[in-house]
Order: C-alpha cells, then structure tokens, then sequence
C-alpha cells in the first residue's frame, strides 16, 4: 500500500488540518468587472504541478469545509495543488438566500451561468501564469458548482479534465456546447435536489463529443452524501475523484 492509498484512506478518520497549507490571494478581474478570490492548498512537490480548481455549492465553502479540504487533502497527495474558488458576485449569496422557492433559484442561476464561469476563467488564467504551475488544470464542482464547472469546462479549452458531483449542463447552455473535456461525475440515487438523471445527461453529452465520460452512482444517498465523515460512499467519492485527475492531469 503506498502513501497516496494510506492518506486517502485516512480521509473520513480525524482530519489533520495542519497538514494543509492554504494560501488566500486574488484572480484579476473577470469580464463583468468583478474579481474572483480564492485559496490555494498546495502539494509539497516541487517543480510545475496539475491544478484542480475547485467550485463550491450554493451556500459557499463555509458549508462543509471540512469536506471540501479532505477533497484538497487527496488531491495534494498527488501531487496536484488545489483552489477553493469563490465565484459569487456581490450580492449573488444575499440574493439566493432571499429566494424562497427552487424554482427561483434555479431561474437566478440560469441568469448566472456564464458571468460564474468567467469568474473562473479568469481565476484559471492567473494560477496558469503561475511558475509552479504546468499547463494542466482541472474543474471540480458541488452542486450548484458542479454546473458552473461543467459550463466554464465548455467554454474553456484550457480544462484538461472535469469531475462533477451531483450537478450537470445547465439546460440553457446545452445546445451550444462543441467541447467537452474528459469527465466523471458522482450521483446519489436518492438525490430529491439535483436528479441523478441531470448528471447522467452530462455524461451522455460528453460522450457525445466523443470524450471518454462516466457516470458513478450511490444507491441508498441523497445529495451531499459525501460531505459524510461515517457513510464508506463518502470515502469512495474522494478517492475516485482523486484517482480520476491523477490519470488526467499528471505529466508522466
């Protein structure tokens, strides 16, 4: 067993923060005029290294930290240096908490998309510029991250990888999308937020485009089942995901 396996392993047993060094600095400005913000955790190996930018939920990375980190944790392992991204506009979390139906959610985030996944990019173009960053990069996204991800993956062919966690294409952004990059996304069955047929259309489209895609489901879990410390599914996500930018991302 090698030190990759034992640290993923450890993921859902207690949490050693200090292993993590975080970062906090700034994107430049997106497109709207804004500027996204993130956190780097950075993998101790030396010389260039894969990135994986990181989206959150609709309620932020201050959810569920902790799962978030165990993410960056196995990610960091490899030897591949993790951001959490912030990609809200101001006022984008003050005006979603208003909203008091999901169907008013969902109408503000279709309005939403593309000025999200501009933030991104522009977070992606200044950790590109990086010394010790290579020329690879990968997006993955939670929930309402998750189709922020896979919108910026489509518009952006500087993502080399996608992993998506019960999330999908926004219905508005389907019909023009041309690329795709090669995708895994993680869906619980039970999901009574985001369908498990929504992250199955995702994958349906990027193998339509010819990429290789696949989709991974939990029978038994709702939404967020990974955010668990207790649940083995919560444990299987992270290494899969792991494993899934490790192959994609790593330069030998």
């Amino acid at each position: 067993m090698d030190r990759r396996t034992v640290i993923k392993g450890l993921a859902l047993a207690a949490f050693a923060k200090s292993s993590l060094v975080a970062h906090a600095m700034d994107a430049a400005n997106s497109s709207d005029g804004g500027t996204a913000s993130w956190t780097r955790y950075a993998a101790k190996r030396t010389g260039p290294r894969p990135s994986v930018l990181i989206l959150h939920g609709t309620r932020g990375f201050e959810l569920g930290t902790a799962a978030y980190e165990r993410y960056a944790q196995a990610l960091n392992a490899d030897g591949i240096d993790a951001y959490f991204v912030r990609f809200y506009a101001a006022g984008d979390a003050d005006r979603l908490k208003s909203l008091s139906t999901k169907e008013e959610r969902e109408a503000y985030d279709l309005q939403r998309y593309a000025v999200w996944a501009d933030r991104v990019s522009s977070a992606l173009t200044a950790i590109l510029r990086q010394d010790d960053s290579s020329d690879k990069v990968g997006l993955l996204g939670f929930s309402l991250g998750g189709f922020v991800a896979a919108t910026t993956a489509a518009r952006d062919n500087r993502v080399s990888a996608l992993a998506v966690l019960y999330g999908g294409m926004p219905e508005n952004v389907v019909a023009g999308v041309k690329r795709m990059p090669p995708l895994i996304e993680l869906h619980a069955e039970g999901d009574t937020n985001v369908p498990v047929s929504t992250g199955a259309a995702l994958v349906a489209l990027g193998k339509s485009l010819g990429v290789a895609a696949e989709q991974v489901t939990y029978p038994g879990r709702n939404h967020g089942f990974d955010f668990s410390t207790k649940d083995s599914a919560a444990s299987d996500a992270v290494n899969r995901v792991a494993q899934f930018f490790d192959n994609q991302l790593q330069l030998v």
